[in-house]
């Protein structure tokens, strides 16, 4: 019987090959256990975030025998609109609720509206020019946004009294878009500052003026930075309860969405049903809003990259 030789090198790089199959097939397991650890690590904070908002909806659909019931159901078993009927009519205070979202409405686009144009133009004068004292105008910024809002209350209450501010829907904006200003100008300064100036030199020497400028070049570019504050202006003024509860006083028909929420309150008894109907109808703009301004960010980021 002829036996055939096998080499030790044949026999040594097999078994580097087995090692090195073993070694390329833990570090592959490593790899998928990393990523569905950090998998479920992003459903579970996803569940315990969502869970209040979930309930919320649920609690708005269910009859009054299901939300006193001592067994708690995720999902209603009888589900009901008489909730929504009951936020919708406005018969708690005896004004309709479409009342209450025009007002809202108009408040916080205005308040965004104003914050963002006069923040970008702030923040171009904080970004392309020097002048005295500019650096402590940014930590006075910083300083007033630290303050605590609730503490100025009373004293921009009796500004407003002077002025005949009060019980105004113009009063409560002015607020608005003094608490989002400081915000508005520091990021916006960031973004100005990230603009070459040498596009702005190369527009000005093509003939382009300050207006076309500012239209065509700095505009486009900053217009990420606009979306980002215009979604922390909008929350705060959409979501703000003291102010307009103090300033608007005893003027029910300019009341604020925030506001109608709290007259489903009462001293003996509280109608869950109903203000969970209308907390729910109070963050569908929120969520409306976001979207767009969410898929408005995407492209202004990829133009601005393109164009920069």
């Amino acid at each position: 019987m002829t036996s055939v030789p096998v080499s030790g090198s044949a026999v040594s790089g097999s078994a580097v090959s087995r090692r090195a199959g073993s070694g390329h097939g833990g570090r592959r397991l490593r790899r998928v256990s990393r990523k569905a650890a950090l998998n479920l690590a992003g459903v579970l904070v996803a569940v315990f975030a969502l869970f209040p908002v979930l309930w919320m909806i649920s609690t708005a659909f269910k009859p009054a025998s299901e939300l006193f019931s001592l067994t708690p159901h995720p999902i209603p078993l009888h589900p009901t609109l008489a909730n929504f009927r009951n936020v919708f009519s406005g018969s708690v205070i005896g004004i309709s609720y479409w009342n209450f979202l025009k007002n809202s409405l108009f408040i916080t686009i205005v308040a965004v509206a104003v914050s963002s144009l006069v923040g970008l133009l702030a923040a171009i004068a904080l970004g392309r020019f020097k002048f005295r004292f500019r650096t402590t105008y940014l930590i006075m910024l910083l300083i007033v946004q630290l303050l605590p809002q609730q503490a100025l209350v009373v004293s921009l209450f009796i500004d407003f009294r002077k002025l005949n501010l009060l019980d105004s829907l113009v009063g409560l904006i002015a607020v608005y878009t003094a608490f989002a200003l400081p915000v508005t100008i520091w990021m916006l300064r960031n973004f100005v500052a990230a603009v070459p100036r040498e596009m702005e030199e190369a527009a000005a020497i093509d003939g382009a003026g300050p207006m076309r400028i500012f239209w065509r070049i700095m505009l486009p570019l900053v217009a990420p930075g606009l979306v980002a504050t215009s979604v922390f202006a909008f929350i705060f003024a959409w979501n703000e309860f003291i102010f307009a509860l103090t300033f608007l006083g005893t003027d029910t028909a300019k009341y604020t969405l925030p506001i109608y929420v709290t007259y489903f309150y009462g001293r003996g008894t509280v109608d869950w049903g109903s203000i969970m109907a209308s907390s729910t109808l109070f963050t569908i703009p929120v969520l409306i809003f976001f979207l767009i301004v969410q898929r408005r960010m995407t492209s202004g980021l990829m133009a601005g990259a393109v164009k920069g």
